[in-house]
C-alpha cells in the first residue's frame, strides 16, 4: 500500500512519538512501583489478571504479547509469592485459569492508586477533547496492528 505523500511527513514523527511515549510511560510506572518490589513484567501480569480473573495462561500471554514460556516463569514467581493461583478451567481440562489470592488484593489496590496518580500527573494539562481524539486514534492504531498481526491486510 502506497503512502499518501501528504501524510508521509506526519506518520514517522507520530510512530516515533507513540513508541517513545509508551517506553517512557512504562519507565515512569516502573519507578512508581519500585517501592512495591514489582518489575514491569510482574505488575503488568497482576494488572491484567485483576481486570480479567479466570483468564487462561494462553489468553494472558496473547494480551500481554509475550511468549508463553516467559509468562510461565512470571506466573511461577507470583504463585510462589502467594499472589496468584492457577486452577483447572471448567471449560477445558487442559487449561489453567488465573486468579488473584486474597493477599494480592491490597497490593492491587495500592497499584491502582499509584497508577491513577501517575495518569493524572502524566496527562495534566491535556484537554478532554484532546484525550478523546487521542483515544480514538490509538484505538484505530491498535485495531490495525491486531489485523496486521493476524495476517489480514485489509
Amino acid at each position: 500500500m502506497q503512502d499518501d505523500p501528504n501524510t508521509i511527513e506526519l506518520k514517522e514523527p507520530f510512530a516515533r512519538s507513540l513508541a517513545a511515549s509508551s517506553r517512557m510511560w512504562k519507565r515512569y510506572l516502573d519507578l512508581q512501583f519500585r517501592d512495591l518490589g514489582l518489575s514491569q513484567a510482574r505488575w503488568s501480569v497482576l494488572f491484567e489478571i485483576s481486570r480479567n480473573e479466570q483468564a487462561t495462561q494462553i489468553e494472558l500471554a496473547r494480551v500481554l504479547a509475550i511468549e508463553a514460556a516467559s509468562l510461565v516463569r512470571l506466573l511461577d514467581g507470583l504463585e510462589n509469592a502467594g499472589l496468584i493461583e492457577r486452577r483447572p478451567s471448567a471449560e477445558d481440562r487442559r487449561a489453567k485459569t488465573l486468579h488473584l489470592t486474597e493477599a494480592a488484593w491490597p497490593l492491587i489496590d495500592r497499584m491502582k492508586a499509584i497508577s491513577a496518580a501517575s495518569r493524572a500527573a502524566i496527562l495534566e494539562g491535556i484537554s478532554q477533547q484532546d484525550l478523546r481524539i487521542a483515544t480514538q486514534v490509538l484505538s484505530r492504531v491498535a485495531a490495525r496492528l491486531e489485523m496486521l498481526g493476524n495476517g489480514q491486510d485489509g
